[in-house]
């Protein structure tokens, strides 16, 4: 909970944070003062997960000084004008209540009903986002700044018209679902990968080849996905509002040697049950 990796813009991010996506808004406070009691440091939200002000207030009254906590949250996926996401940002501030926010990224390339509609082309709106993060950094409302769900294309847009490279690239990573191209550009552009649903949103402990591994480092499913994405050098963001297993997720002292890291880069899945009716998950 204490590691870190090196932003490109200098500052340090927190290698495992809390993901707060479905998380009750009326258990968020408490989960994220679970956490913070127990030593993590990043906390993980969004507009769209519409717990800001919950988030805020677990931040609020943990007792953990607020600079001692890397607070990120999301710039709706709708939101593809200059105004539209400027005014998101001090909205944010306010209902978090927070001064500044540590790391603000686009939440999606397309707006949700339009994810991966190959039809229509958001560049331009995402440059008018990227522009509203890039002068909120500057005015100091947020610290570092990137994006989420990006393809290379859409990294290749910012990368070639706006004024800052994004800090990081949030992405649905996970044992059965790892995206190398994209995270190899990443790196070859110092865009450090975030991996949300670490454990693919659960399906991930019905797997019997992730579990067969597991059983072999006599870890849990969710331990060893979550030390999975970390020993490929991303942020793990699992989501859970349980302390029991907020605890577990962060006792990850093993290694996963090379050849089983081969192994699991070749397992793919998916097949996301209930939730593949999510746009991140069904594989417009």
């Amino acid at each position: 909970m204490v590691e870190t990796f090196k932003l490109n813009d200098n500052r340090d991010i927190p290698v495992l944070g809390l993901g707060t996506w479905m998380i009750a808004t009326d258990k968020t406070a408490q989960a994220v003062r679970d956490a913070l009691e127990m030593g993590y440091r990043h906390i993980d939200t969004a507009q769209a997960y519409g717990n800001e002000a919950e988030v805020g207030e677990g931040i609020h009254t943990s007792g953990i000084p607020r600079e001692e906590i890397f607070v990120t949250t999301k710039v709706a996926a709708e939101h593809k004008t200059y105004d539209a996401a400027a005014k998101s940002i001090d909205e944010s501030l306010a209902k978090m209540g927070l001064d500044y926010i540590d790391l603000m990224i686009i939440h999606s390339p397309q707006p949700w009903a339009e994810w991966r509609d190959s039809d229509k082309n958001f560049d331009e709106g995402n440059l008018e986002a990227w522009r509203a993060l890039e002068d909120a950094q500057k005015a100091g409302k947020i610290k570092s700044i990137g994006v989420s769900n990006f393809l290379i294309s859409d990294l290749q847009n910012i990368l070639d018209n706006g004024a800052v490279t994004p800090a990081v690239n949030q992405i649905l990573t996970h044992v059965g679902n790892t995206p190398l191209a994209l995270i190899d550009f990443c790196k070859e552009h110092n865009i450090l990968v975030e991996a949300y649903s670490p454990i693919a949103h659960g399906e991930a402990l019905k797997n019997k080849d992730i579990v067969a591994m597991a059983d072999k480092y006599n870890v849990s499913v969710a331990q060893l996905c979550i030390k999975y994405v970390i020993q490929l050098g991303l942020v793990a963001l699992p989501k859970t509002a349980n302390p029991e297993h907020m605890k577990s997720n962060a006792e990850l002292d093993f290694v996963i040697s090379d050849e089983d890291m081969a192994i699991l880069k070749n397992i793919d899945f998916k097949d996301y049950g209930e939730f593949s009716g999510f746009p991140v998950f069904n594989g417009k």
